[in-house]
């Protein structure tokens, strides 16, 4: 089945599998509303978020010329309407924090859970790099600042804990993007305690269930996950096969909302963050957020679809 051909979902009236932080209407019997998305909460604060977020490298990186934003205003507007909220960015992602700034309304901004990053080296250059970005972004706190990819780690988490105290940031966090760099972000968090990790976590590379997920669960640590499609290659890779005939027993209509809800499925995880700049995309990828999720069995018979 195409990514395209989304689930037009309805009521799903079978059992949930709960997580902290899903409401308790979507309890096994219980049903899901149609269009709710699922919620999971920040350990450190009990703040929910929906489980379905929205990355921006890539296709929030464009000019300021109308007909390439307006795809993605239209993105935007059906992100928020459906009660979605977290969005991820970065200094890095060249034009994206500018685009999200100019393109995100005041009541966008309300609802919104805006994550960026600092990517840079030395004290000075992270604080003015991070105040650009906020001035970018049009906002005077930004909801969760990381540092990109461990980079000058040291440095520039002396500066996020103290914005934190002074109320310029509400959580501060790390992240990564390799299944390399999971044993070193053992490491902050057992020293650290950040109040998020972001790290790669798929049905092709899933590794961080083996320890970083389990890890980030005992010590209270919200996640965000990246690369729920491989950078898009699993999608490439599948798009041309049927989509298992077990895919309905969780409420799946395509084989993104498949390779999300696997995602999802693990209890540690907070957010997934997938990227698009296409409305039928986004749409697919909202609908991974609601009814039910695979269990062990179903997590596993997805592991060995992806790598038939």
């Amino acid at each position: 089945m195409q990514r395209r051909q989304f689930m037009q979902s309805g009521a799903a009236t079978a059992a949930v599998l709960l997580a902290p932080g899903v409401p308790s209407s979507t309890a096994a019997g219980g049903g899901v509303a149609a269009g709710a998305l699922l919620t999971r909460r920040i350990p450190s604060s009990g703040e929910a978020l929906p489980v379905i977020g929205l990355g921006t490298s890539g296709p929030f990186e464009v000019g300021p010329d109308a007909g390439a934003r307006a795809p993605l205003s239209e993105v935007l507007g059906a992100f928020f309407a459906a009660g979605a909220t977290v969005l991820d960015t970065s200094p890095m992602y060249s034009t994206a924090e500018a685009v999200l700034g100019d393109l995100l309304t005041p009541p966008m901004q309300r609802q919104a859970f805006v994550a960026t990053k600092v990517w840079t080296r030395g004290e000075r250059e992270g604080i003015a790099q991070m105040t650009r970005s906020m001035a970018l972004l049009r906002r005077d706190k930004v909801d969760l600042m990381q540092v990109h990819n461990l980079l000058d780690l040291d440095v520039q988490w002396r500066t996020l804990r103290r914005w934190k105290e002074e109320g310029r940031v509400r959580y501060i966090g790390i992240t990564h993007f390799t299944v390399d760099s999971h044993a070193e972000l053992a490491r902050v968090i057992e020293r650290e305690q950040p109040d998020f990790v972001q790290f790669n976590y798929s049905a092709s590379t899933p590794e961080a269930a083996n320890r970083l997920l389990p890890l980030c669960a005992d010590r209270g640590v919200a996640t965000l996950v990246n690369r729920a499609f491989d950078d898009g290659k699993l999608l490439a890779r599948l798009k041309d096969r049927p989509l298992p005939a077990w895919a309905g027993e969780i409420d799946c209509g395509s084989w993104a909302q498949l390779l999300l809800k696997f995602v999802i499925a693990h209890p540690a995880v907070t957010c997934v963050i997938p990227a698009t700049g296409k409305l039928r995309n986004l749409q697919d990828n909202l609908a991974a957020g609601r009814g039910r999720l695979p269990d062990a069995r179903l997590r596993q018979l997805i592991i060995e679809a992806v790598r038939a």
